[in-house]
């Protein structure tokens, strides 16, 4: 292949091309964007939670402890609903490239109105977030994907090494945020993710090069006037949609309560829409629908796990700020870095899982089991803390900062089994007809876990700390012990899954 035909990006790069650690060099400039949105994206949420919680005074939105995780919560649910329509812009109008620089583009500008210390700024900036967000995060892992031929073995490696870049991030995120917004205040944290997302663009530009399919339009582009009538009705919708939520927002009906209610119910009313619409499409042969049924069980257990991880970053946030220590060996830390501590062992982990996986090659777990056993991980991390918060007379305990540690421990290692079998089983049980739209699948179960939460939320501090880890922890180990008793019937219908 000729270094012209290359640079113009429209096809994978030769097999030759070993420059990252054996893998395609735009492997490292894919894998360095998302160790900085990462970086930005949980960087802010591992604080923004600390930040609506504390006091107007201290620099903070003075809401009560429920109705901070609830918002948090909430703009998770929009972030991953948001992304479902990312998928199809891609597809069809803007093109995998071109959606992760706009997308990106988004993301920083949202940072950077964050920093911006005013309430209103504060919330012009989690829509822009939102908004980018929902464009970069389903299309990069397919840029990813076009970075390989079909039969490029090194395609397992070169994805494990991406999401290792994506733990990094995760990692050192709420490292610097935190501190930030620790010990100079909150904007100054926002600043942090806002510079920290600017080098992934930076990066991401100066590698397009190296980027197989940068210069194409989308995949499946509509014809010009369809594309043409497809961003007229969605500018149409836009300013529809802004002008009567500014409308009921004045009348006084539109209230961050309501807002929060109306995305719970957008999370639930999606994924039953898109499910009755696969069961029931004549595209859909007998044998895929077949398969969508033990999807639809993969389906709700990712639902059950999402709903105790995201709550790493809202309530376990929350307690740790208030009934946990914040030193380790005589080391003193801010409470948002105990949310590093989950990227930390997903760092670690993750090697160490795959390599068991390779050692015990047919004798592993089935996959719908691998998820199982992450689900009930994730809910024994809640029911750990049901034991250091019970048995007080006052909320003014201190627990010792390893439970905390221990409960992302396992939320951590649960983490890795879900995300890793779930994806993969995504990808092979959707029908073909829906091949491309696979990852909006994904992201619905996730957009679903923050809707419900959304709600839950509310009852922490009103309820008991015991009981709210207690019953939620044992609520997904229940899911967990239903999905391995139905380990029969899933291995004999999720074929070609093992």
């Amino acid at each position: 292949m000729s270094r012209t035909e290359n640079d113009t990006g429209t096809t994978p790069p030769p097999g030759d091309d070993t420059a990252f650690f054996g893998q395609p060099r735009g492997l490292l400039t894919l894998s360095g964007l998302e160790v900085w949105e990462r970086f930005s994206f949980l960087g802010m949420q591992a604080i923004l939670v600390l930040y609506f919680a504390d006091t107007v005074a201290h620099g903070g939105m003075g809401m009560d402890p429920g109705n901070a995780a609830s918002v948090s919560a909430a703009y998770g649910t929009l972030v991953y609903l948001v992304s479902v329509a990312g998928g199809w812009l891609a597809d069809r109008i803007l093109g995998s490239y071109r959606a992760v620089l706009w997308g990106g583009i988004l993301i920083a500008c949202g940072h950077y109105s964050m920093a911006v210390p005013t309430p209103t700024m504060t919330w012009v900036g989690l829509g822009l977030i939102s908004a980018g967000t929902g464009l970069l995060k389903p299309n990069v892992a397919s840029m990813v994907g076009k970075l390989y031929r079909t039969d490029d073995q090194r395609r397992d490696a070169g994805f494990a090494l991406y999401y290792m870049g994506i733990n990094i991030g995760a990692f050192a995120g709420p490292l610097i945020t935190g501190w930030l917004g620790d010990h100079k205040g909150w904007h100054w944290g926002f600043s942090a993710a806002a510079i920290g997302m600017t080098f992934g663009l930076i990066q991401y530009v100066a590698g397009r090069r190296h980027l197989a399919g940068r210069t194409e339009a989308a995949e499946y582009a509509l014809p010009p006037e369809g594309m043409r009538r497809a961003v007229r009705l969605m500018i149409a919708g836009a300013v529809v949609v802004a002008a009567l939520a500014v409308v009921l927002a004045l009348a006084g009906w539109l209230t961050m309560g309501r807002f929060v209610d109306i995305l719970t119910y957008i999370s639930v009313i999606a994924p039953i829409v898109y499910f009755v619409v696969m069961f029931r499409s004549p595209r859909v042969t007998a044998e895929e629908r077949g398969r969508l049924k033990p999807y639809l069980v993969l389906f709700i257990a990712s639902v059950a796990f999402n709903f105790i991880l995201f709550q790493a970053y809202s309530t376990m946030m929350l307690l740790a700020s208030t009934n946990a220590e914040s030193t380790i060996l005589g080391f003193d830390f801010p409470t948002s870095w105990y949310a590093s501590a989950l990227g930390a062992f997903e760092v670690l982990l993750a090697p160490i899982v795959a390599g068991l996986w390779v050692r015990m090659g047919k004798r592993q777990p089935h996959a719908s089991n691998k998820i199982a056993i992450g689900v009930i991980l994730g809910g024994l991390s809640f029911l750990l803390m049901a034991l250091p918060t019970s048995g007080h007379s006052s909320d003014t305990y201190k627990m010792a900062a390893w439970w905390i540690v221990g409960s992302y421990l396992l939320l951590g290692l649960g983490d890795i089994l879900v995300e890793t079998s779930g994806m993969s089983a995504t990808t092979k049980l959707a029908p073909q007809a829906f091949a491309s739209q696979t990852m909006a699948l994904w992201f619905l179960s996730l957009a679903l876990a923050n809707g419900i939460q959304a709600q839950v939320v509310k009852l922490y501090g009103e309820v008991s700390n015991p009981a709210y880890f207690g019953v939620n922890g044992a609520i997904a180990v229940a899911v967990g012990i239903a999905v391995i008793a139905l380990a029969p019937w899933l291995r004999r219908t999720m074929h070609p899954v093992h």
